[in-house]
């Protein structure tokens, strides 16, 4: 059956249920974790660098098929088409399009340093995200946004309108991704996708997801001290992971608000609306 949400997302596999879980996390994208939040991160480093690579190889590599096409094109006879003349056509048409796919992607790996973390507030269930801006799911990008690759989204979601769901990425090794469906509150009508966990073999993409959820409200099956960061070296995390990054100073504060009172109170100290 379809996903309950809408419009679904591309490559949808299947809905994830919040409820009561106590599945055991070892997993290197949980960085922190304290009584109040936690952290992940979306990209590990060793993945950044080699998507990074392949994908400037990539560019490379289609910048050439498209200078050697168009280079083939002009000089081809215009008194007749034969078929290597279809053949280069497509290539040139191929090329540009996959272009516009792998140029954000290089962009996305490149310049989402420190693995964008996402992090997760079990007292107030609030969500905070700063990320590339390549990291949304739009179909069409506008080509200015080529010349903005460090632009950045920054934002706060609700625990309660967010949704697990979980995608295929149609290769022959059964990768699929966890992602966070964004719904206009006590709706299915979807307004935003963030990526949770990206790039998971088989089942192993449900951990985080059941981790998570354990956190959020289940707390005790959760263990906080699994993370890279342990639970006494909050300081030491936001120094190496959140400083430099271009966290709002109010957001960074509302990380450990203990309520909603307290992050009204923070909101009001920094003038957020």
């Amino acid at each position: 059956m379809p996903s309950k949400y809408r419009p679904q997302i591309l490559g949808w596999f299947g809905d994830l249920d919040k409820g009561p879980y106590s599945a055991p996390l070892h997993d290197d994208r949980l960085i922190y974790a304290n009584d109040n939040y936690c952290a992940f991160i979306r990209q590990e480093r060793n993945d950044q660098i080699f998507y990074t690579c392949i994908y400037f190889i990539a560019i490379l590599f289609g910048v050439g098929i498209i200078i050697v096409s168009f280079w083939l094109i002009t000089l081809h006879d215009s008194s007749e088409i034969e078929f290597i003349d279809f053949v280069v056509i497509i290539c040139f048409t191929a090329c540009c399009i996959a272009m516009y796919y792998i140029i954000p992607e290089f962009y996305l790996n490149l310049f989402s340093r420190l693995g964008s973390p996402i992090i997760f507030n079990r007292k107030t269930s609030k969500v905070y995200v700063n990320e590339s801006y390549f990291f949304n799911f739009k179909i069409l990008r506008h080509p200015k946004v080529f010349l903005q690759p460090k632009k950045r989204r920054i934002q706060e979601y609700d625990w309660n309108d967010m949704h697990g769901v979980i995608i295929h990425n149609f290769s022959r090794n059964a990768l699929i991704s966890t992602v966070l469906m964004v719904c206009e509150p006590g709706t299915n009508q979807v307004i935003d996708h963030v990526m949770l966990d990206p790039i998971r073999p088989g089942a192993g993409s449900m951990f985080v997801w059941c981790w998570i959820n354990s956190f959020m409200v289940y707390y005790k099956s959760a263990d906080i001290d699994d993370g890279e960061y342990k639970t006494n070296e909050e300081v030491k995390f936001k120094t190496d992971i959140i400083e430099g990054e271009g966290w709002p100073e109010w957001m960074v504060e509302a990380f450990n608000a203990t309520s909603l009172e307290e992050l009204a109170a923070i909101k009001q100290k920094y003038n957020i609306k």
